[in-house]
């Protein structure tokens, strides 16, 4: 708790201070009309446009895989409101002037309503709580609503062409409509970032984090087009920057979001196996330790029943050790070198086996990566000091040209050609290493120990 709040009052007091940046810039911009940076460059507003259009076109796919996976109400608005900015932006914006024309006065309206809409789709994100259980339904729905929004807004704005206001570059002064409209983005931009920033003193999800900030980036964007004169798309203005600024961010926090999210799901089919692992471990230890009590109660030799009962104890003790340490790890909570280091102190404590650990600090590994090495390394050891009877290992995680290499390698028993292809463990380990992305390889020979090994790319 401690923690979510300190991350809140930091991004708090960076909002402020972005606040407090942008503020005086369009301060200074309004003050002095003469210092703002408009350029006529319609190639350079066309690439901007582009690269606008094709990051929420991104940000739309990736809120639409959120939506597919979680079934939340947010990412459907998100999807729905990206979506159509970047439908607007290419319809009303891009396609028009590809030929080398200007854009006529339909195509300009119907572009300025289109992206207010958007904004106020993601305006209403930030306030969305529920879920919905018809995920398949609702996605081929989002399909039809934006095209036929964006036919509606030029259909709309193609009826009333001759009574809208005429957006020429030479007029100095904002035709009131125009000035309405955008007024109307930014303050939908403005109740996204309170809405956002809410969301995250409420959750602490990284996600609202990234969707605050990139609508703090997107209301100061729009309150440059509100006190900026009218311009044309051949211009491009310090607005146009802010704009694909926010969406570069909100790309990222999307991305992250998406990465958590398959992290999330690592951890919970972690913490399954882990769950399974104690049912088929400890709990026959526990079983033996019961048999050997109920025998002594019937009236079994104290000599032979107690040294089993007593080996079966302590095994069961060792194994609870593991599972609790393994369950700690499983939550993906505690950092990768000191979990894995942990690991082995539980596993040598007795003596039976030594194991050195070589981690490279150089060496970066993505969070399901990171659980999925921490297992094939824990499986390992295990086999090295159940099966092949090893009193020395070494595990080396390190860069090797352009590869990460995982090893572990022991001075056991080592096992034969039948052995090793048939063994449960195996094949857990070509598994986990397959999930990641990883070349697994494994030599083992009788009496000559066994080396695995897992590469990954850098």
């Amino acid at each position: 708790m401690r923690n979510e709040e300190n991350a809140y009052q930091s991004w708090l007091w960076g909002e402020i201070l972005l606040f407090g940046l942008l503020g005086a810039t369009l301060a200074l911009f309004v003050t002095y009309p003469h210092l703002r940076p408009t350029y006529e460059l319609p190639q350079v507003r066309l690439v901007l446009d582009t690269m606008v259009a094709l990051a929420a076109v991104l940000v739309a796919v990736l809120a639409g895989v959120r939506f597919s996976v979680d079934g939340r109400r947010l990412d459907w608005l998100l999807c729905a409101g990206f979506s159509l900015a970047a439908g607007s932006t290419f319809c009303f914006g891009i396609a028009p002037v590809l030929g080398g024309q200007p854009l006529h006065r339909t195509e300009q309206w119907s572009w300025i309503w289109g992206r207010a809409l958007a904004g106020v789709l993601i305006a209403a994100a930030a306030f969305a709580r529920r879920r919905t259980a018809s995920r398949r339904r609702e996605l081929i729905e989002l399909l039809v609503f934006v095209p036929a929004v964006l036919l509606l807004l030029w259909m709309f704005a193609s009826t009333f062409g001759d009574a809208l206001p005429s957006l020429d570059a030479s007029d100095r002064v904002q035709p009131r409509l125009l000035t309405a409209s955008l007024a109307l983005r930014a303050l939908a931009s403005l109740f996204a970032v309170v809405g956002f920033g809410l969301r995250f003193r409420a959750r602490g999800n990284d996600l609202d984090r990234w969707l605050a900030l990139g609508a703090t980036l997107s209301l100061f964007a729009d309150l440059h087009y509100v006190f900026t004169p009218l311009v044309s798309n051949r211009f491009v203005s310090i607005g146009d920057f802010l704009r694909l600024l926010a969406y570069a961010v909100l790309l990222v926090g999307v991305w992250r979001a998406i990465r958590f999210a398959e992290f999330g799901r690592a951890v919970a089919e972690e913490r399954a196996r882990v769950a399974r692992e104690i049912h088929d471990g400890l709990a026959q230890y526990l079983f033996a330790v019961s048999t050997h009590a109920t025998m002594l109660e019937n009236g079994a030799d104290p000599k032979t029943a107690l040294p089993q009962l007593k080996q079966a104890a302590a095994a069961a003790q060792q194994e609870a050790r593991f599972a609790i340490l393994a369950l700690s790890s499983a939550s993906g909570t505690a950092p990768f070198d000191a979990a894995l280091r942990r690991y082995i102190d539980f596993l040598t404590a007795d003596g039976q086996l030594g194991v050195d650990l070589d981690i490279d600090t150089n060496v970066q590994l993505a969070p399901d990566e990171q659980i999925e090495v921490f297992r094939i390394v824990q499986e390992g050891l295990a086999n090295a000091r159940k099966h092949a009877g090893a009193r020395h290992a070494d595990v080396k995680i390190a860069l090797r040209g352009d590869e990460r290499v995982v090893s572990v390698v022991d001075d056991g028993s080592g096992f034969d050609d039948d052995a090793v292809s048939a063994g449960q463990g195996l094949r857990n380990m070509k598994a986990r290493s397959a999930s990641i992305g990883g070349g697994f390889r494994l030599r083992s020979e009788l009496g000559r120990g066994t080396a695995l090994e897992v590469v990954l790319r850098a």
